[in-house]
């Protein structure tokens, strides 16, 4: 991310004082992004760092918010293994076509991969949380 910033940095400078382009930035930052953004999600899964909204459930019981974040880890597994499946059709598809982008012709099977191998991990991750019982105290409260 330190990379696509600094790139960015240098991109909009050379745009604006030296009237130069640097050719394909925005590609290579959507490429950077959208890799970062799926390489974080098992980190994210694994550690319960999602955003939660606990407004409705701040009043109720353990047993209850730990069987609704046990639900809740199932609709990631779901979600996550849709994404990692669409993904991995997208992958193989843009291989049997040649897909690439347009400026820098950076193969698009690569960004379909490198998004469909952690939509995969998270997907078991979340799997394995939706199972586990990993704080039984709460679910006995």
């Amino acid at each position: 991310m330190t990379a696509l910033m600094m790139m960015t940095c240098y991109s909009l400078i050379s745009r604006n004082v030296f009237d130069t382009a640097l050719i394909g930035d925005f590609e290579l930052t959507g490429v950077g992004a959208g890799a970062a953004i799926a390489l974080f999600m098992p980190l994210c899964q694994l550690k319960h760092e999602n955003i939660i909204v606990d407004f409705f459930t701040a009043n109720r019981s353990a047993a209850f918010n730990f069987r609704l974040d046990r639900l809740g880890d199932l609709l990631m597994t779901v979600i996550f293994a849709l994404l990692a499946w669409r993904c991995t059709a997208a992958a193989i598809n843009a291989v049997d076509t040649m897909g690439a982008s347009m400026l820098l012709g950076f193969p698009d099977w690569i960004v379909f991969t490198s998004m469909a191998i952690p939509f995969a991990i998270t997907a078991l991750i979340a799997a394995s949380q939706a199972l586990s019982k990993f704080d039984n105290n709460k679910a006995a409260a």
